[in-house]
């Protein structure tokens, strides 16, 4: 049995102080092909004519769908008890969710 999981199928995830600190973002840009997804996470500051990608994170297909019906639901979650989260801000920067590649 895998060191990681005990006898109730729980999975024991660390956590070390330099990950839990984060990485701050405020642009996300998503490409796929057939077989990924890739999120790319950005901090783009005003006025700044570039930005660097902080973090990339690549799921398959399926995970990525999952990734996106658990941050949908806990949205929900957070507006029911915070109310409603207001886009303000229409940001001109080209936001490219399709696939630009096959990896």
């Amino acid at each position: 049995m895998d060191q990681n999981q005990n006898q109730d199928g729980q999975i024991n995830i660390e956590l070390d102080e330099k990950t839990a600190e984060g990485v701050y973002s405020n642009l996300a840009i998503i490409n796929h092909s057939v077989t990924e997804f890739i999120v790319d996470f950005i901090s783009i500051m005003p006025g700044a004519p570039k930005a660097k990608v902080k973090s990339r994170i690549i799921l398959t297909p399926q995970h990525a769908k999952r990734l996106s019906k658990a941050i949908a639901e806990n949205v929900k979650r957070f507006e029911k008890t915070h109310g409603e989260i207001k886009d303000y801000e229409q940001h001109p920067i080209p936001m490219n969710f399709g696939p630009t590649g096959e990896a």
